[in-house]
Order: C-alpha cells, then sequence, then structure tokens
C-alpha cells in the first residue's frame, strides 16, 4: 500500500529559490549545484521572474559542459523568455560559437522570432556578426547531414 500511494504523490514544485539558484548556476558555470538541484528535483527548465531558463543562462554565457548537460537531460531547446528569445537566440548575441553547433545538433530552430520578430540569424546580421552567421551555417550544414531535423 505504501509504495503504490507515495508513486501518485507528484513532486513538490521548485521554490522560487531553487529555482534562482539553478539560473544562476547556470549562469557562472556551477555545474555540481546544477546536478544537485536537478536530483533532488528541481525541473531544467523552470523559469524565474523574467522567464529564463538554465539553458538560456548557460548559452548566453558560453558554458558548453552546461548546455550539453542541460539537453542531455532534457532541457528543451526551444524555450523562450517573456521577450521570445530562445537560448540559441542569447548564444548567437554573445558570439559562442560551440554553444551555437550544440544548440542546433539538437534541434534549436534557428527560425524563431522573438518578440521584435527577429530570428537569431536576423539579431546577429544587423550588428554586423558575420562569424556567427558562417557558424550558424556550418552547423546547420552539419545537422541536416546527420539527419538532425533543421527549422
Amino acid at each position: 500500500m505504501g509504495a503504490s500511494s507515495e508513486s501518485n504523490h507528484a513532486a513538490p514544485a521548485p521554490t522560487p529559490d531553487q529555482i534562482e539558484e539553478l539560473v544562476e548556476a547556470a549562469r557562472y558555470d556551477e555545474l555540481e549545484d546544477i546536478v544537485r538541484l536537478f536530483s533532488i528535483g528541481v525541473p531544467l527548465d523552470s523559469k524565474d521572474s523574467q522567464g529564463r531558463t538554465a539553458l538560456h543562462m548557460a548559452a548566453a554565457n558560453g558554458h558548453l559542459v552546461i548546455v550539453d548537460y542541460l539537453i542531455q537531460n532534457g532541457a528543451d531547446v526551444n524555450v523562450t523568455n517573456l521577450e521570445k528569445n530562445t537560448p540559441l537566440h542569447w548564444a548567437c548575441l554573445n558570439g559562442h560559437l560551440e554553444v551555437i553547433k550544440s544548440l542546433i545538433m539538437s534541434g534549436a530552430s534557428v527560425s524563431a522570432l522573438n518578440s521584435h520578430e527577429k530570428t537569431p540569424v536576423d539579431e546577429v546580421v544587423c550588428r554586423g556578426k558575420l562569424e556567427v552567421v558562417d557558424a550558424i551555417n556550418a552547423a546547420v550544414v552539419q545537422a541536416e547531414l546527420e539527419g538532425v531535423t533543421v527549422s
């Protein structure tokens, strides 16, 4: 009786402090803290008050190991914040080429529109970041060659 009744209980919702700790751990490249929070049931796609997730922060700051851990453990690569920016938007804006490649190889949409109606490519083109455009194009080609659907 005890085992079946326990399995019907959902994990408690994470507290705002736990969500903030998760997002900040991703921002500051603290993998051990992320693993600990995930192990106690904090969902990796938890959003802070600005709609940011751990993946947004890891992508924005170029923390490839964190990005890969989050993706491997089910983080949504196309999650949006309050301004509808995806982790790929942020990785592109900050020029994190390896993170861009990882996100695209994991199915991140290169055509997602943010609240300014701009795709990640639009955001970097208007800022003259041609090396980022080249990295996006190379990742898209590699993804397609490896059978990853690119949208």
